[in-house]
């Protein structure tokens, strides 16, 4: 059987920024000590379920659905029992010398569950009442500590739905609710602190010590490293400590400092290259069912490119999502090679016989 390797050369490509940019933002002040050593653990860790992912195949995996769903609700519950607080969200358990964010084994278990769900595709109101008990437990357990998180399934969730064939104007309607909802309910009960997060990048002059620190920060970053950036490990605003979360939130920011404005062509171009092999597998699946799951893991890491890199240059609400394969994070990054290792297998698999 052949493979089409341009995909895993792509992935390869944005961990080889990713560890580039770990690197240089650990001479930060504010880094945490070890995080390259830390990343480079995560790329070895992402081995154990990729490769039993491709052991399994498409069909099996879709058969532990329920129960890694399952599962992975339990962990998301036990946060508000056993949970670390990391920067103000009680999200993490600690495993030994190891923390975890069981969010990041939810967005995997999602997007598997909702494909066994919408397998059929739009089948009336049936079909919504079937993928909204799946997915409103999930949201019911993230939105009240991570927010940012909350938008990553939300987004995931409608453009599965779209993948599921439900007609245009019940989607426009529900883009219709969200507008509605999120100014009127939802931004009201958030904590001053988020409130805060949400609005600054419009103007982070207001509060340069205080909320827009992080945006005002990142943007001289990104600014003053140019056309061709100051070369590698050469980035004052990291370096120096000015640049907050300069491995993590702003690894971008970190990286077009030190490469440039070249540099983060380079990296649009390889992300742009990744979603469109997403689309052309999603294209290629002869089953709806391995569309919708193609569509969810597209949506995951689009979303999550666009509000990570429009955030680090102020033209987005800052949330906290990490930007995938790049910023620190060894849960964000095991989490999404077995994502991406995932649909990899299931396009390896997409003529087998159906479960």
């Amino acid at each position: 059987m052949k493979y089409d390797l341009r995909f895993p050369i792509i992935i390869l490509a944005l961990l080889v920024v990713g560890l580039m940019t770990v690197s240089t933002a650990a001479l930060s002040p504010r880094a945490s000590s070890g995080v390259f050593t830390k990343q480079v653990l995560g790329v070895a860790l992402a081995a154990l379920p990729v490769g039993v992912l491709w052991w399994a195949g498409r069909d099996r995996v879709y058969r532990f659905a329920p129960q890694l769903f399952a599962l992975a609700l339990a962990l998301q519950a036990s946060t508000f029992v056993i949970g670390k607080e990391v920067n103000g969200q009680r999200n993490w358990i600690m495993l030994g010398p190891l923390q975890f964010q069981p969010l990041e084994i939810l967005k995997f278990a999602l997007i598997l569950m909702l494909a066994l769900v919408l397998r059929e595709g739009y089948r009336g109101m049936s079909t919504y009442a079937r993928a909204l008990a799946v997915f409103l437990p999930a949201l019911a357990l993230v939105v009240v500590q991570d927010f940012g998180g909350a938008m990553v399934l939300g987004v995931m969730f409608g453009v599965m739905l779209l993948a599921a064939r439900i007609p245009v104007w019940h989607a426009l309607l529900a883009v219709l609710a969200v507008g509605v909802a999120v100014p009127t309910l939802v931004y009201p009960r958030l904590e001053a602190y988020q409130q805060k997060r949400l609005t600054i990048f419009l103007d982070p002059y207001k509060d340069p010590r205080g909320a827009g620190y992080q945006v005002i920060q990142s943007t001289i970053a990104v600014g003053s490293g140019g056309m061709q950036g100051k070369g590698y490990k050469q980035g004052s605003q990291s370096h120096n400590g000015f640049l907050p979360e300069a491995h993590t939130d702003f690894a971008i920011s970190t990286w077009l400092e030190e490469q440039g404005l070249v540099g983060g062509v380079m990296v649009l171009l390889l992300y742009g290259a990744l979603l469109l092999g997403l689309a052309g597998m999603a294209a290629e699946a002869p089953r709806l069912q391995d569309q919708v799951l193609f569509a969810g893991v597209l949506g995951q890491i689009g979303f999550q490119v666009v509000e990570n890199i429009g955030a680090a240059l102020s033209v987005l609400p800052l949330t906290g999502i990490t930007l995938p394969l790049i910023s620190y994070g060894l849960s964000s990054l095991v989490s999404t090679l077995a994502t991406l290792g995932l649909a990899y297998v299931v396009h390896r698999d997409r003529f087998e016989g159906q479960i």
